[in-house]
Order: C-alpha cells, then sequence, then structure tokens
C-alpha cells in the first residue's frame, strides 16, 4: 500500500462516518471524555480500540515496546499525568500481548544500541522473578510468562506515581493488567490483586 492509498482510504472512511451519522465529526470536535487510559506495546498488530470494541474518543492511548511504565520516560510519565488528572480517566490498563518482540528482544544477549536502556528494564522484571520464569521448560512458555509478569511490574510501577495514587484514594481509580493473545484475538485479565500490592507498599509510598 502507498501513501496515496491511505489517503483514499481516509476519504472512503469519513464518507462511510457521515452514511452512519451525520453528526459524527461535530461530535468528535467537541472534545474527548474518555474513561480508559490504555498503556500498551506499539506493535502494529494491536489495535487498542479495535480489540476492545470502543469508538474514537473512548479510548487515550499510550504505547510503546513493551507497554512500559517507567518513572524516568518523561513521555510516559505526562501522558498518565494528563489522563489522570486532566482527562479524569476512571481506569488504566496496561496491556501486554504474547509473542511480544520486545521482551524476547530484552532477553537476547547482544548489543541492541540505544534499546539498551530500555530493554534493561525489562531485564529487571526477569531478575526479579528468575526462579519462577527459569523453572520453566518450554522456552516460548516462558516468555509468554514474563510478558504477564511484566505487565504485572508495569502496573505496580503506575501504582507508585503520585497521580495514581491521589485518583485511588479520592475517586477510586482502578488500574488492570491484561494480555493480548494473537492467536485467539481474546485479552486475558491477569486479576493482579492490586489491595495486596497496596498494603506492601504503603510505607515506602505512603498510600492511605
Amino acid at each position: 500500500m502507498d501513501i496515496d492509498q491511505i489517503f483514499n482510504n481516509n476519504e472512503k472512511w469519513v464518507q462511510q462516518k457521515i452514511a452512519e451519522n451525520a453528526f459524527f465529526f461535530d461530535e468528535l470536535n467537541k472534545g474527548q471524555f474518555p474513561d480508559y487510559l490504555y498503556i500498551g506495546c506499539s506493535d502494529s498488530r494491536v489495535a487498542a480500540e479495535e480489540i476492545m470494541g470502543l469508538a474514537p474518543g473512548e479510548l487515550f492511548v499510550h504505547r510503546n515496546i513493551a507497554n512500559m511504565v517507567v518513572g524516568i520516560d518523561l513521555n510516559g510519565m505526562s501522558v498518565i499525568k494528563y489522563a489522570i488528572d486532566h482527562l479524569k480517566v476512571k481506569h488504566v490498563i496496561v496491556c501486554g500481548h504474547y509473542q511480544c518482540g520486545g521482551i524476547k528482544a530484552a532477553m537476547i544477549s547482544q548489543d541492541m544500541g540505544i534499546l539498551n536502556p530500555w530493554l534493561r528494564n525489562i531485564r529487571d522484571v526477569y531478575r526479579l522473578h528468575k526462579e519462577e520464569l527459569n523453572a520453566i521448560i518450554s522456552e516460548d512458555d516462558r516468555y509468554d510468562r514474563l510478558v504477564e509478569l511484566n505487565v504485572q511490574e508495569q502496573c505496580i510501577n503506575l501504582i507508585k506515581t503520585a497521580e495514581v495514587q491521589r485518583a485511588y484514594k479520592e475517586r477510586g481509580l482502578l488500574v488492570h493488567g491484561w494480555v493480548f493473545n494473537m492467536k485467539t484475538g481474546k485479552l486475558k485479565d491477569l486479576k493482579i490483586d492490586f489491595g495486596h500490592v497496596i498494603k506492601n507498599i504503603r510505607e515506602i509510598y505512603r498510600i492511605d
């Protein structure tokens, strides 16, 4: 597909939306009021709104390699602050996916250039859960479990942020950890016990 075809596709999409709802773009232009912040992987196969069945304006999206929440990532932290403090989202979702290239790249013993400091965060997840992961015989199963554990750790990183703590206390903001399975098209809720997570870090991070 060339660039011209993309503009042709856009024109068809515009006409389709107007045919379905003559006021679609008037409504879109009024502003965004999403209930959800989605932090996902940059993988081109994972279309956030589509797999969740949501329309434009219903999902605020941030994507990066391996759906990371890194405290010194100015871009990611700005997205989180804007979504929570200004858009007042009610849910923050960290969504990974099986067969994640970023997860696999992190475990390759070679110089990845500019990717090195980013992937190091994933290697730290492996280090934290090394005993469990090393006990998994199948390499594919081990990577899939690392995908899940990475989502869990990024959710914990979210809970450590002041914005999430404040919104959790003041208006019941919820954090969710999911994984998308490209073989089935289904989302898996990891059902992480965030009450237990908060209890464990309450003293350090002063969550009331």
